[in-house]
């Protein structure tokens, strides 16, 4: 939580700078609040990363992506918050030459992944699933999912708000909605090859200025 934590309310504070300081009129802000919920930040903790948005540090706060090569055909997408990226690439950079990997251009990886729009939600009691995807297909669902009692809402990036409200709209409690990239081409590797992979992984979402990695791995 001591990562998990400053990573939320970074997210709560830059949909806030993008968007305004008032959940109601900002779904981003919205989404990343009932995130945060979700893994218990607590309410101080909200509404302090809401003003926070107002000050200094959240002006000088830019959100970047990286790309990264691993070992064994793994790929990397990796979406930063930072207020240095010169501090945020040379990281990126140290981790990949130390575990066999390499940062590559940018752009370079785009045509491996498809950037699109993730809810997730426990399957409500009594849910007629055909009729919720009915109610989300004019919300621009693309697939709907449901394994261990989990339902997984699939969109395109670009329905990420209509999405969210429509799942607001069904009374649905407990989602957490993000925009991932999807790998086109997953890749699957032995357990071997993912303890290589893993190291790598590890120390990306250590690093204070991640807030998502992205990989190819099924």
């Amino acid at each position: 939580m001591s990562k998990v934590f400053p990573k939320l309310a970074k997210s709560i504070t830059l949909a806030a700078k993008n968007g305004g300081p008032d959940p109601e009129s900002n779904a981003p802000l919205r989404v990343a609040i009932n995130n945060a919920k979700a893994q218990n930040l607590s309410r101080e903790n909200i509404e302090a990363a809401i003003k926070r948005a107002a000050g200094k540090d959240a002006s000088e706060i830019m959100e970047i992506s990286y790309e990264g090569k691993g070992p064994h055909g793994s790929l990397f997408f990796i979406d930063c918050a930072t207020d240095n990226s010169n501090r945020s690439v040379t990281n990126l950079k140290t981790i990949f030459n130390k575990n066999g990997g390499q940062m590559v251009n940018s752009g370079a990886l785009d045509f491996m992944f498809s950037r699109k729009s993730v809810i997730e939600f426990p399957l409500p009691e009594n849910c007629n699933l055909e009729e919720l995807e009915l109610e989300l297909i004019d919300a621009g669902l693309e697939e709907l999912e449901v394994e261990d009692g989990q339902v997984t809402v699939t969109g395109e990036f670009s329905a990420f708000a209509s999405l969210c409200q429509g799942v607001e709209q069904l009374g649905i409690e407990g989602s957490k909605a993000s925009l991932k990239r999807l790998p086109s081409q997953p890749i699957e590797l032995t357990e071997e090859q993912m303890l290589d992979v893993e190291k790598i992984l590890d120390r990306i979402e250590d690093d204070d200025d991640v807030q998502a990695v992205f990989t190819n791995i099924a």
